[in-house]
Formats: C-alpha cells, sequence, structure tokens
C-alpha cells in the first residue's frame, strides 16, 4: 500500500466519487478507510470505529466473514469468469438461482435474472415488466408509477422512478411516462395527516387517482421500497403494502419491490414483502446478496411473469450484462445465503433494531435538535434533525455533518443524508456495538 501522505494528496486529484462533488474532495476530505474486522473499520490514522452505515447498507454479516472469502478465492481457482448469455452457463449461478428459488417461495418467486447490483436489478425489472405486457398482448402499458422519497439506483431508468430531485435534476430530462405519488411519511406528507394509518389510506386514493388519470392500460408496473431506505428510512403502516397490491391486482399493473436494501433480513424478516405480507411480480435485490465482496445482484420473478415469459414463443430477453451470472459472484452469493440462514440474521437484526431505536428515542428526550426517529423494523433506523420542532424547519447540513464528525471521533461512523442520520449496520451487531454507536451520537450533539 502506498504511504498515508500519497493516499491523501492524490486522492481528490485523481479520483471522482459517487454522491458527492469533485470539490468536496479537496475541501472535505474522505475519511480513507484501509482495513476491517468484524463490525469495524479501520482507516489510515489508525481509528478503529464500529461501522453503522454496514459498508453501504450491504455488509450484513460483517467484514470476517471466512465461508464466503474462501468461496470466492476456490471459485477463481477453477472457473474466475464465463459468460451466461445464449449457447453457455456455469455450475455455480445454476446452483444458485435453485436456492434462491427455494430461499423466495414464501414470496412466490422462482426464477433469477441476475445483474451486476442494484441499479442493474431495476433496470431489468422495468424493461421485463415492459415486455410482459407486449407479450400479452397489451404494448401500450409503458408507464411507470413509483413513491416520493423512492430510491432506485443511478441507471436512466432508476433515475426516472427515483422520487428525490437530487437523483434527478442534473440528468434530466430522464425516461418519460414515470410518476410519483405521495410516501407514506409520518412526519413530513401533503395531507398534514400524522396518524400512519390514515395516511397509508390518503396514499394508497392517491394511487388510485393517479391510475385513473394516466390510465391503467397505460402503466406497466409500480415500483416500491417496502421500506423507503435512502429517503430516510420511511416504515409505512402495515396496511400500506397490501393496499398496493390489490390496487395493482385489480388495474393488471405489475408490482415490482425494491429490496436492494430489505432483502436477505435486513428488516427482521427475510424480505420485505414478507415483512408486509404481499407477493411481489418482481423482486430487485443486490447488496447483501454477497454481502459487499463480490458486485452481484439478481431479479427474482414471479408466477405472472414466468408463466407469460416461458409460455411465449416470442419471449426472447433482448437484456443482459456481461457479468450476469458471474461464477465468482454467484459462488459468494452461494456462501452468503447459508451463512445468513445458518445465523439466522434476522432474530438478532429484529432484537438489535430494537435496541439501537429505543436508544434513538431516548436521545430525542435529551437533544431538541431531533425532530423524529425512524425505525423499529430490524437494522434501520433514521434520525430526522431540526433546527426547529414547532416548525420541523431542516437543520443546516453544515450542524449535521458536525455530529458526524464527533460520532466518529467516538467511535462510530454513521451515515449523514441531508438532515437525516441514517443508520444500516451489520446484522451480526452486539449489544456492545449498539450502545457504541448510541453513546458516539450523544457525545456529537452534545458537542453542539
Amino acid at each position: 500500500m502506498k504511504d498515508s501522505n500519497f493516499l491523501r494528496e492524490n486522492n481528490g486529484k485523481y479520483f471522482w466519487h459517487p454522491m458527492t462533488s469533485p470539490q468536496d474532495s479537496h475541501e472535505i476530505p474522505p475519511k480513507i478507510i484501509v482495513g476491517s474486522e468484524g463490525v469495524k473499520i479501520r482507516d489510515i490514522d489508525d481509528n478503529e470505529v464500529v461501522d453503522a452505515v454496514g459498508g453501504l447498507w450491504n455488509v450484513n454479516l460483517g467484514y470476517s466473514c471466512d465461508p464466503v472469502k474462501k468461496a470466492i478465492a476456490d471459485q477463481l481457482e477453477t472457473l474466475p469468469y464465463y459468460s451466461t448469455f445464449r449457447g453457455t452457463s456455469n455450475d455455480a449461478a445454476i446452483e444458485l438461482a435453485y436456492e434462491l428459488a427455494e430461499f423466495f417461495a414464501p414470496d412466490g418467486l422462482s426464477r433469477a435474472f441476475f445483474t451486476s447490483g442494484g441499479s442493474d436489478s431495476v433496470e431489468t425489472a422495468l424493461r421485463l415488466s415492459r415486455q410482459y405486457h407486449k407479450l400479452r398482448g397489451e404494448p401500450g402499458r409503458v408507464k411507470f408509477l413509483s413513491l416520493k422519497k423512492g430510491y432506485h439506483g443511478t441507471h436512466m431508468g432508476g433515475a426516472s422512478v427515483n422520487g428525490n430531485a437530487n437523483f434527478r435534476t442534473a440528468y434530466e430530462p430522464l425516461l418519460p411516462g414515470c410518476y410519483h405519488i405521495p410516501a407514506p411519511y409520518t412526519y413530513r406528507n401533503p395531507f398534514n395527516e400524522t396518524d400512519p394509518a390514515k395516511l397509508a389510506q390518503f396514499c394508497a386514493a392517491a394511487l388510485e387517482d393517479e391510475i385513473a388519470f394516466q390510465g391503467a392500460n397505460t402503466i406497466a408496473a409500480m415500483i416500491m421500497e417496502p421500506i423507503l431506505g435512502a429517503g430516510g428510512v420511511i416504515p409505512p403502516h402495515e396496511s400500506f403494502a397490501p393496499m398496493v397490491r390489490e390496487i395493482c391486482d385489480r388495474h393488471g399493473i405489475l408490482l415490482i419491490t425494491d429490496e436492494v436494501i430489505t432483502a436477505y433480513g435486513r428488516t427482521g424478516a427475510w424480505s420485505g414483502a414478507r415483512l408486509w405480507g404481499i407477493k411481489p411480480d418482481m423482486m430487485c435485490t443486490a447488496k447483501a446478496i454477497t454481502n459487499g465482496y463480490f458486485p452481484f445482484g439478481a431479479v427474482m420473478m414471479g408466477e405472472k411473469v414466468v408463466e407469460t415469459f416461458e409460455s411465449s414463443p416470442q419471449a426472447r430477453i433482448g437484456h443482459g450484462y456481461t457479468y450476469s451470472g458471474h461464477p465468482v459472484g454467484a459462488a459468494a452469493a452461494l456462501a452468503c445465503l447459508a451463512e445468513t440462514k445458518r445465523l439466522n440474521v434476522i432474530e438478532n437484526a429484529a432484537a438489535r433494531g430494537t435496541q439501537i431505536f429505543e436508544g434513538c428515542k431516548a436521545l430525542m428526550e435529551k437533544h431538541s435538535i431531533i425532530g423524529d426517529v425512524r425505525g423499529g423494523h430490524g437494522l434501520m433506523t433514521a434520525i430526522e434533525l431540526v433546527s426547529d420542532r414547532a416548525t420541523k424547519a431542516p437543520i443546516n447540513p453544515a450542524v449535521a455533518a458536525k455530529i458526524g464528525d464527533v460520532a466518529y471521533e467516538n467511535g462510530a461512523l454513521v451515515r449523514i443524508s441531508g438532515p437525516n442520520i441514517i443508520l444500516s449496520p451489520p446484522l451480526v451487531l452486539t449489544e456492545a456495538d449498539v450502545r457504541i454507536i448510541v453513546t458516539a451520537l450523544d457525545k456529537g450533539m452534545s458537542a453542539l
């Protein structure tokens, strides 16, 4: 490894980082991470902290998951790569498709299309949903519906269905035919409704209204996160997803659940769809599928989609990626799935999620800078910061950044996203790790 001075001097000089401006790399140099163990990461200055971000929602099993590392090394020795385009396949991808079909059987999903990550998975689902309707003789169904505040990656299709202007404005015009309905965001919503059940009904009614306005026969799919993640950890009322499922069924619209974050145990259930008791027509997954150790993703297909594609001679899928079904990624995913099930991580995710949620609620009693705390479903928690609780005026971003800096100095890396502090730590977190995170946040807020 190059020495620390070299790395500091050349990061901003040659490297453009995602989700920030090139100037930030010079004015606000990033923390340079050089090591990890368990649920902790170590930076270039030898500071070791609990990773309360979980890499980027994806390191569910922590950084010392030897079975996954071994699977990657073993696969590199036997078959480091081969294409799964027409005419060839590989053993690891076939085995993984079988195991995923078994894992997601309770969600009504039985076929896998492999990708290189979450944005690829979303793009795949959007494209296949249009093709589905064409195969059924309804070529006019090309539009997409999604939630405001939702996040669906960064490809052109994903950016178009994204519900946050930060990921859209600089790249417009985007894909036409994408429309957004209000999210069931109890703290801030256009209905001024604070009752989650009533708000869910209002948002479902808005969905019905948009479908009526656009014309159901023009809409291909509704895509949504079971719990909105990057938008600020927004869990809907338990009635919301079933209402959306019923509305989509009634109008012949496919329902895509974007579970790039929520699949594989993060919510305290094996999938977000299972958490809410629904069966999607497609499910986008990635991130924790390989614990972050290899870029990989999968779109799982439900009964309607499977039947339509497999019964039509015209159903040639003209879509795919060079690394679809990459054997090393598939081997990593197989090992990761086995370890995820062996550890039964949903139990710890639920228990530690409750602990961290209650810890953040206690901080709200102490610090008036906290306007809202959201979570309570596994290890997905957000603290929304305000400058005034009465008016809900957002906090100055520099203040939020300062809290993150002080928290880091006190042992925890947290994610600052606008006015939100987002916590998405590994699912193998311990009670002691949670105490470190909550204490670090307390000191960060007290420093103000």
